[in-house]
């Protein structure tokens, strides 16, 4: 192709014959800030005849690359693949423009910012994917994904079906411990017994209870949460299975051991789930175990009427079918499940910062304050089931009670149930620790009154307002244990705790029996009023509250 001529009256030097082929040069360079024939302003359009040819390749690259110009916005990436860089901030008035029209530049770590009197759809878009983990300093002190209403909703609502299926666990663990009590002199004069050796089911419920205790942190390293809770559910369905025929007393003795081994699984991941919350941890505690005086208080009324029937084993035919029911709730609840698993689906995990990575048996046993929790729990424990299991006996025998005696228990139950409810706001007045000390003192008076006041209904009267005291001294224990020990082993602490309380259900009415084999049942009430001294002294020995990393 040859170059284009110049008239020959546009002529004038040389220096203008060289200019010529300069001028197509960067026509064909420039495509913003030239138009499509780029002429000089000494030239006319007669004067310049360009090939049709030039001319239309100029135009094809103009439009091309006019057409590539929104390619430079960032390709849409997916979420897995972006990492968020440092966003510095600027606004768009202190971009670089060309020809009049405002430049967004966006690069890896450049965020443009639209200023009040920007257009707003000039604003750079970026996957909806990123948009809620962008920080603005402005809006929000949260790096956070933003919660809608409707998830909030649905995290509440699981959060209380969590909390539902726990306390219906607990509710049975107080039922199986208001059950023998009325049932115990059934037992006696059906397998021909005396004290000590119808006290043997709580030396082999202590069995279970300690064998629990010490194999569930294995247990929930090995299979987790929601199966160790299940596991204790089935044996206790099994447990319950073998005693409705009412067969050898050696069988029933075997019963309890599973029923111990069962109950401090399940207490201790109910009582470890809850007190790991991050919110209304208290209160929630408090509620948990009202659920099991409410408990404690219905299976008295029920095994009352069984104990006066032939067939009074049948009484654990409701006791099975209720754990049937506990096992399918379990299992369609927490579907087997770990408890870092299930509280990450309701926002509700809380991971410590400064665990260890080291034998949890170790770290469990080398922590003061657990053993002096853990004998305290089993004094408890061992008291508040030592009067409602014996007092039902004792008002049989020194006060003349018919077999109706056995609504005594559900009196002490209920008061329990109802001490830690209503108390809640005198433990927060007070607080916890003076509380407990304050509650000690006056349950050991109303029992002193049991022990020389021989009046049956003084007696029932005086039961009920020691349960009414012995309420909320548990949940102020787990509590208290969420403040002074370790949030990674908690879970761990709490099945070691629970499980030597619930020991103490069976050491403390075992003793009991002992002695009433010895001196008479008389020796109840002195028994309890030394228990109940002791501890005082325990509390006392128990560190006060100090934070832990949370």
């Amino acid at each position: 192709m040859s170059s284009p001529r110049p008239s020959v009256e546009n002529v004038g030097s040389r220096d203008t014959l060289d200019s010529t082929p300069r001028l197509v040069d960067k026509g064909v360079l420039r495509a913003f800030d030239s138009s499509a024939l780029d002429l000089s302003e000494t030239h006319s359009a007669s004067s310049l005849e360009l090939p049709h040819t030039l001319t239309s390749e100029r135009i094809r690259r103009r439009s091309e690359l006019a057409r590539a110009r929104p390619l430079e916005s960032p390709p849409a990436l997916e979420p897995e693949s972006i990492e968020l860089p440092v966003i510095h901030e600027y606004t768009a008035g202190q971009s670089s423009s060309v020809g009049g029209a405002k430049k967004l530049n966006f690069r890896e770590d450049t965020l443009a910012i639209p200023t009040k009197d920007d257009d707003v759809e000039i604003a750079p878009s970026f996957p909806s994917s990123l948009a809620p983990s962008i920080r603005l300093e402005e809006e929000t002190d949260s790096i956070a994904p933003a919660i809608s209403a409707v998830q909030k909703a649905v995290i509440k609502r699981k959060n209380a079906i969590h909390f539902a299926t726990l306390c219906f666990t607990i509710f049975l663990n107080g039922w199986n411990d208001g059950t023998t009590g009325p049932l115990l002199p059934r037992i006696q004069s059906y397998y021909h017994l005396g004290y000590a050796m119808v006290s043997l089911l709580f030396i082999f419920n202590t069995i279970g209870y300690l064998s629990g205790a010490i194999a569930n942190v294995w247990l929930t390293d090995k299979l987790g949460f929601g199966k160790v809770l299940l596991l204790g559910s089935v044996l206790q369905i099994a447990a319950y299975s073998m005693m409705i025929p009412g067969g050898p007393f050696e069988l029933m003795c075997f019963a309890f051991v599973l029923i111990g081994f069962g109950l401090s699984l399940q207490n201790s991941h109910a009582n470890g789930f809850v007190a790991s919350s991050r919110h209304h941890v208290s209160t929630k505690i408090c509620l948990l175990h009202a659920t099991y005086g409410f408990g404690a208080l219905v299976a008295p009324l029920i095994s009352t009427q069984f104990a006066e029937q032939k067939h009074w084993s049948f009484h654990y035919m409701i006791s099975a079918a209720l754990y049937i029911l506990n096992t399918t709730m379990i299992w369609f609840v927490f579907r087997g499940k770990r408890q870092e698993e299930v509280k990450a689906e309701v926002d509700d995990l809380n991971v410590d910062p400064n665990a260890i990575d080291s034998n949890k048996y170790k770290q469990i046993f080398g922590i003061r304050e657990v053993h002096f929790l853990s004998v305290f729990a089993l004094i408890y424990v061992g008291t508040e089931v030592t009067i409602g299991s014996w007092s039902v006996t004792y008002v049989q025998e020194k006060r003349h009670g018919t077999a109706n005696s056995g609504y005594i228990s559900s009196g002490f139950f209920a008061g329990l149930m109802l001490g830690r409810i209503v108390l809640m706001w005198l433990n927060r007045k007070i607080g916890e620790r003076r509380a407990l000390f304050l509650y000690a003192l006056l349950a050991i008076q109303l029992e002193v009154t049991v022990w020389v006041v021989p009046s049956l209904v003084e007696n029932a009267i005086a039961v009920a307002f020691v349960g009414l005291l012995l309420g909320p001294m548990y949940p102020i224990l787990v509590n208290h244990s969420t403040k002074i020990l370790p949030r990674w082993l908690l879970t761990g602490c709490m099945g070691y705790i629970a499980g030597v309380g619930q020991a103490g259900s069976a050491v403390l009415p075992f003793i009991t029996g002992l002695l009433a084999s010895r001196f008479g049942i008389a020796s109840l009430q002195p028994f309890i009023v030394s228990m109940m001294s002791t501890m005082i002294v325990i509390w006392a020995l128990i560190p006060r509250v100090r934070q832990m990393p949370t």
